[in-house]
């Protein structure tokens, strides 16, 4: 089924008609020509429309009087059509390829896991429900010691868990974030995208509302291997650690800030408490920002899996699922929960799907803004290469990446800082199949 274009009249041909042209006079324009004396409609190519396989047939002028119901009728029915043509036919619309699951790293288990609930007989599995399925079978695997329970420990040696999931048919979300002793981060998000008028639960009171609502707790998140990590860490002086601008530089906490603007009221308290204030304000003390946070960056240890997934109706869903960035301060949540940041879809457009140093990916929202990117045009490699550009020009050193797929199933990845790999499946594909992107 082909996509409706937006007229020449109005300035942007080629360009998709994203409503139903029953509603979208302003962005898209149809005018039948009533000059063919009982002739078909003009084919596509002339008029840049997809009418109906039964040709409607319009009377001259000189007739109106006489035929203007059939004449209104018969517009009001290619209308219709039209409209069907471009929201109705998600699965024609992408060349037979759907459904799909797309997520990032080579985590074919769980794409394979989504799968399985998408591709169903019938109508097949919901987007959301393979979207869930898939990132639960990342949580139970321990993706790469990233996703789920037994990995990441944060500064006390704690794991905590944060997860999305967004529904592009109602663009409804739901989030937890720092949740404790309950393991199934996404579907505890489902949950409060489906069971409140929230979108993002925190910390305990995410735990307490998981937990009320039938999932299973209160569990040690911790794993032998997490709680060994922790400890080597500690014996290496805490190093390195997301701290700035804090003394001791080089050891464990607790931390206090340094080279503070002066305050008159503040100077006075130090001057009388002696010296132990002031030794923080001494030049040799200052501790200089690194960039040892962005060179401890990696797939093993500050990572998400983010999925998308088209389901057999054309509808989108996304949904992410992490135990955060490794040797966190705790408290710290990252891009994982962050709608627009980690993920982001809508069943008009696509969706997109984000991994990296969410600390600095989250505060550009490079998801929203590759799918507002396709809807104005782009195809998914450009939009994806574009929100990646945007970080990296004030961020040079930073490390990240993202995929991106159009409601046609088109796919594409970017990347800074490392090579990139994303998984994909489609009804064309035999198994899951992996893609690189270098940056």
């Amino acid at each position: 089924m082909q996509n409706t274009q937006c007229s020449p009249t109005r300035g942007v041909v080629g360009r998709p008609c994203h409503v139903c042209p029953l509603t979208c006079g302003t962005r898209c324009q149809f005018t039948p020509n009533i000059n063919a004396i009982g002739s078909s409609l003009p084919p596509l190519s002339d008029h840049q429309y997809h009418h109906s396989p039964s040709p409607i047939h319009l009377n001259h002028p000189a007739s109106m009087g006489r035929s203007n119901p059939g004449l209104l009728l018969g517009i009001v029915l290619l209308r219709f059509n039209w409209c069907l043509a471009v929201d109705g036919g998600g699965a024609e619309e992408g060349g037979g390829v759907f459904p799909v699951v797309v997520s990032t790293w080579p985590f074919r288990e769980a794409v394979r896991a989504a799968w399985d609930v998408v591709k169903a007989g019938g109508a097949g599995g919901s987007a959301v429900d393979a979207v869930v399925a898939g990132c639960s079978a990342c949580e139970e695997l321990r993706c790469d010691g990233t996703v789920g329970p037994g990995g990441s420990p944060d500064e006390d040696g704690e794991t905590t868990l944060d997860a999305l999931i967004m529904n592009g048919k109602t663009m409804e979300i739901g989030a937890v974030a720092a949740m404790r002793y309950v393991k199934d981060a996404i579907m505890a998000a489902k949950l409060v995208m489906e069971h409140t008028g929230h979108t993002l639960l925190v910390g305990e009171k995410a735990t307490s509302f998981a937990i009320s609502m039938g999932l299973t707790g209160p569990t040690n998140l911790s794993s032998p291997e997490s709680v060994a990590k922790w400890s080597k860490w500690r014996q290496n002086n805490c190093q390195p650690n997301f701290w700035k601008n804090v003394n001791p530089a080089g050891n464990c906490g607790p931390y206090h800030p340094i080279n503070i603007p002066k305050d008159p009221v503040k100077s006075a308290v130090w001057e009388n408490e002696g010296l132990t204030c002031q030794e923080w304000l001494k030049n040799d003390n200052l501790l200089e920002p690194t960039n040892s946070r962005f060179k401890s960056v990696n797939r093993h240890n500050h990572d998400t899996i983010s999925m998308a997934v088209v389901d057999k109706m054309g509808h989108i869903a996304v949904g992410t699922s992490t135990n955060g960035a490794t040797f966190k301060i705790p408290g710290r949540v990252g891009d994982g929960p962050i709608p627009g940041s980690s993920a982001y879809g809508d069943d008009e457009v696509g969706a997109c799907g984000a991994t990296g140093d969410g600390d600095i990916m989250m505060r550009f929202l490079p998801c929203y803004q590759v799918v507002e990117s396709m809807r104005l045009g782009m195809e998914p490699r450009d939009a994806a290469v574009d929100a990646i550009s945007r970080i990296a020009r004030k961020y040079p050193d930073f490390v990240g990446a993202l995929f991106a797929i159009n409601k046609k199933g088109v796919h594409a990845g970017a990347c800074h800082g490392w090579t990139f790999q994303y998984s994909v499946r489609n009804s064309s594909m035999q198994d899951v199949e992996v893609i690189t992107v270098t940056p």
